[in-house]
Order: C-alpha cells, then sequence, then structure tokens
C-alpha cells in the first residue's frame, strides 16, 4: 500500500510527540508520517543486517513488519546482531526481535514467521507487504526473494556483508534492475566463504542495514533518489564508498515462477560430492584423534589448515599450521610433502570442511592420503578439551 488513502489514517497525539523531528521535515510532514505509520515492511532475517534495520523501521514509525527467521540466537551472534542480548541466547531470533521492536516502539504490529522461507510458502508470506528487506547470507534465498518479488511486483531492499565490505541496492523498484541483473548465476559452492569461516567486522552489518532502512524509508515517502540502478559498495577499512552502474538485463530469463534454489545454486551437487569424497576419504573423531596423541603419535603429523588468526586463537597440541590457501596455491603441498616424511597425514579445521578439502588437493596434487577429523577444534573443544575456545 505505497499510495494508502492518508485520509483513513490518523496520528495520535502521542504519534505527534513521538515523531515530532520527523513532523518538521519538510520532506516528512504529517503526510509522510501517516504514510509510514499504513506501511508494511517484511525483513528477511534477523542477523547483522536485520537487527539495525528493524530497530531503525521500528523508531521511524513502520505501522507493520513482518520478520521471517527461524534461528535461535548464539553468543557469537551478539559482536554484531545489536537487536539481541545476552538474555536472548538459546531461545528463538524471531522472538527476541520482537521484545526489543515492541520496547522501542508499543505501537508497531510484528508478525511472526517463525520457518525457513521456501519455494513452497514464499509468496504467501511476501504478498502482503509492500516491501522486502533481504538481510540473508546465503545465494539460494536471495534468489528467492527475488523472484517472489519479480512475481509479486514488491521492491527488495538488498543488502550483503563480508569480512569490511558491504553492498547495497534497491532491486525491482520502478522498473529498474532485479538481482538476477547482478547476478545472472551463482556463483559455485563453497567459492565465497561464509562469515562464519571469513569473518565480519561487528559495525560493519550496522552500516549496511541503517542505509536498507534509510532506502526503505525513502521509498515510503516517495522522496529523494533511491539506490535503484546503483550498487552502493562500502568498504569500512578505507572509509570510502563507491557506486557501480545497474541496468536490466533485456536478455535476462523471464520469472514467471518459483524454482528449486538449492538445486539452482548447485547445493545438493556440491553435498552429494562432498560425502562421495568423504565416502572415499579416512576419517576419525576427536576421541580417537586424543587417543593417538596421548599414545605420543610418533607415526603421525597433526596438520591444521586454518588461517593463522585462527591458529592464534585455539589449537591442538602438537599440530602445524599449513593454511588450506598456501595448499590450494601450491605453496603449501610442498610444506606438506617435506614435513611428512613417511608419517601418516592427519587434517583439521574448525570444522571438517576445510580439512577434507586439503586433502582432496593433496592426494590430487601429490598423492598424499590424508585422515580428516570429524568436526575439527569445535568438536575437540566440545567433547575433549572445554578449555579450548570456540569462536
Amino acid at each position: 500500500m505505497l499510495n494508502p488513502n492518508l485520509d483513513e489514517v490518523q496520528l495520535s497525539k502521542d504519534d505527534y510527540e513521538r515523531y515530532s523531528r520527523h513532523l518538521i521535515l519538510p520532506e516528512v510532514g504529517v503526510d509522510g508520517q501517516k504514510r509510514l505509520k499504513a506501511a508494511s515492511v517484511l525483513c528477511i532475517g534477523t542477523g547483522g543486517l536485520g537487527s539495525p534495520l528493524l530497530l531503525y523501521l521500528a523508531a521511524a514509525g513502520i505501522g507493520r513488519i513482518g520478520i521471517v527467521d527461524f534461528d535461535v540466537v548464539d553468543t557469537s551472534n551478539l559482536q554484531r546482531q545489536v537487536i539481541h542480548g545476552t538474555s536472548w541466547v538459546g531461545k528463538p531470533k524471531i522472538q527476541s526481535a520482537k521484545d526489543r521492536i515492541l520496547e522501542i516502539n508499543p505501537y508497531c504490529q510484528v508478525d511472526l514467521y517463525e520457518t525457513r522461507l521456501s519455494s513452497e510458502n514464499a509468496l504467501g508470506i511476501v504478498e502482503p507487504y509492500d516491501i522486502v528487506v533481504d538481510g540473508t547470507d546465503n545465494f539460494p534465498t536471495r534468489y528467492l526473494v527475488n523472484d517472489a518479488c519479480v512475481l509479486l511486483n514488491k521492491p527488495n531492499v538488498y543488502g550483503s556483508i563480508f569480512r569490511f565490505e558491504g553492498q547495497a541496492t534497491v532491486f525491482n523498484y520502478e522498473g529498474g534492475p532485479n538481482y538476477r541483473d547482478l547476478y545472472p548465476e551463482p556463483p559455485p559452492p563453497g567459492l565465497v566463504p561464509s562469515c562464519a569461516e571469513g569473518g565480519v567486522l561487528g559495525i560493519l552489518p550496522g552500516i549496511i542495514g541503517v542505509i536498507q532502512a534509510t532506502e526503505t524509508v525513502k521509498i515510503i515517502l516517495g522522496t529523494g533518489q533511491t539506490l535503484s540502478g546503483r550498487l552502493l559498495l562500502y568498504n569500512a577499512l578505507n572509509m570510502s564508498f563507491r557506486e557501480l552502474k545497474l541496468r536490466p538485463n533485456p536478455d535476462r530469463p523471464v520469472i514467471d515462477k518459483l524454482i528449486d534454489y538449492e538445486e539452482f545454486c548447485g547445493i545438493p551437487q556440491a553435498k552429494a560430492a562432498e560425502a562421495q569424497q568423504q565416502f572415499n576419504m579416512e576419517e576419525i573423531t576427536v576421541q580417537q584423534l586424543k587417543q593417538i596423541l596421548d599414545n605420543g603419535a610418533d607415526d603421525y603429523v597433526l596438520l591444521d589448515v586454518r588461517n593463522p588468526n585462527e591458529y592464534e586463537i585455539a589449537k591442538i597440541p602438537g599440530s602445524v599450521l599449513v593454511p588450506l590457501p598456501d595448499i590450494e596455491n601450491g605453496d603449501g603441498v610442498a610444506k606438506v610433502q617435506e614435513m611428512l616424511n613417511g608419517h601418516k597425514l592427519i587434517v583439521h579445521c574448525k570444522m571438517g570442511g576445510r580439512s577434507a578439502k586439503a586433502i582432496g588437493i593433496l592426494k590430487e596434487k601429490a598423492g598424499i592420503d590424508g585422515i580428516n577429523v570429524k568436526g575439527g577444534i569445535n568438536a575437540w573443544s566440545q567433547e575433549v578439551d572445554p578449555s579450548v575456545p570456540q569462536y
């Protein structure tokens, strides 16, 4: 309802006081605040991006906010997901978000969808809302959100973050481009590391999430120049912003239905290949690794393929660091060959994925067989030595 009947929207005495700083802005005024009150916004995700944008949308006076999320609050979330607090660890994120929103603005209607967004439920969830804000962190859901917005003709306010860099734009608005114009095809699974693997500056999603909130409010007010047709790139280390022009691709495929987005992004194929690789790969548990280490490990080399900063956080005694990127570029293969000298190779990482990849590369490039540690150093911390920090 981006063009509501403003005669049907009333501001209360409390509204005039609460939004007084909006009301004195000529670009907002009484009519603009009524538009905000009449508007409905759906936020996909209550993580790093969803946290700040939900806080500011609620504070701005958005009348109805929907939230889609199925995750629970984890301690590692608190570094950047500022809508959640320590007392909510282990509890549903959407409930935590709703409580905080209503503390900021008790007059906001908050709808909760504690479910994974899918091709089966997306259209039904998205349809009642004026604008969708994408706060997700994976490619299948981004394509799903985009296609649902195209089919229902909803603006899609997009943001993404990684390490020290973020980007934001507005898709599917006033004839502008959509997500498929930026990324016609998804990257191969595993090519783009997750924030859990690559890390993220905690402040970064605050910047991008607030930009998403700003764009949402501008669309509702019908004022200013949105990011439609422009991809805003932000680098926190350099404190720099730059823009790339985006245009609709006239040759892009027509979106006429929702598809299997896991299949589209190659997830099942990658999982099958990984399962086959692991089937052909010897694995041990962390308890078995402990027994080997307790017996002296004279016949083994324990290789850690995480990044140096991860090794500094936590390490298994006796392990030797050769980061996966070094193995991928070939430099680390020679190091591993040199240190083995007839010994058997055991490889671990944080959770078991990177170590399996390293073993595959070592086998392919140098014929080196390795034993993978299931669950990596996280499992070691959980099941063997709780003094080893989890991160």
